[in-house]
C-alpha cells in the first residue's frame, strides 16, 4: 500500500492514524539525508548521512529512492509478511518506481484541500520560507503525475474523515482479495 502526495498534504499524520487504528498495517520507515525538523519524532525517518545512504543504495538496499530538494529519500527493501500489509509513505517519484516494480501495489494519492491550506501546513510543521515555496512549486509538478498513477484519490480536508475513508477502502480491498 503506497500513501503518496505532495509535501504538506498530511501523509505522515494520516499514516500515523492508520497504524494506530489497524494493527495489521506495518510501516516501512524511509531513510533520508535531510536534517530532522524541530519537534519531529526520531522515528519519522532513519536520518542518515549521504555516504551511508549511497552505500545502502549501491548494495540494492532500497525498493525506491529519489533526490528531492537536495536530499536523498529512500524506502528500504521491506521484509514481506503474509499477515500484515506494508505501508509505504513516499513521494510521487518513489511511488512511480514502486508501481513499476510492484504493479499490484495500491496507490492512495492524497491532495490538499487548497494551496493556501497546504502552505499553512508546511509553515506549521516548521519548513523555512524558501522550502515552502519549493515544495509548493514541486506540488504543481507532482499532482498531475500522482493523479495519473493513483488507484484511489483522497482530499485531506478533515483528518478523521480521510482516515475513515481510507480504512474502509483497505478493508474492502482485503475482503475482495479474500483476506
Amino acid at each position: 500500500m503506497i500513501v503518496s502526495g505532495p509535501g504538506g498534504v498530511g501523509k505522515g499524520t494520516i499514516v500515523d492514524a492508520l497504524l494506530r487504528r489497524d494493527s495489521t498495517l506495518l510501516l516501512s520507515r524511509s531513510w533520508t539525508t535531510r536534517e530532522q525538523r524541530p519537534g519531529e519524532h526520531d522515528e519519522a525517518y532513519v536520518f542518515t548521512s549521504r555516504e551511508a545512504f549511497e552505500r545502502h543504495r549501491q548494495n540494492d538496499g532500497f525498493l525506491e529512492w529519489t533526490e528531492f530538494l537536495g536530499n536523498y529519500y529512500g524506502t528500504p527493501v521491506p521484509e514481506f509478511s503474509s499477515d500484515r500489509d506494508i505501508v509505504l509513505e513516499i513521494e510521487v517519484d518513489g511511488a512511480q518506481q514502486v508501481k513499476v516494480r510492484h504493479p499490484e501495489s495500491v496507490l492512495l494519492f492524497i491532495l490538499p484541500p487548497s494551496r493556501d491550506e497546504q502552505r499553512r501546513r508546511l509553515i506549521g510543521r516548521g519548513d523555512p520560507d524558501h522550502k515552502v515555496v519549493e515544495r509548493l512549486r514541486k506540488a504543481e509538478e507532482e499532482e498531475p503525475v500522482g493523479l495519473a498513477l493513483a488507484d484511489y484519490t483522497f482530499v485531506n480536508d478533515d483528518l478523521d474523515e480521510t482516515v475513515d475513508e481510507m480504512l474502509g477502502l483497505i478493508n474492502r480491498l482485503r475482503a475482495e482479495s479474500g483476506r
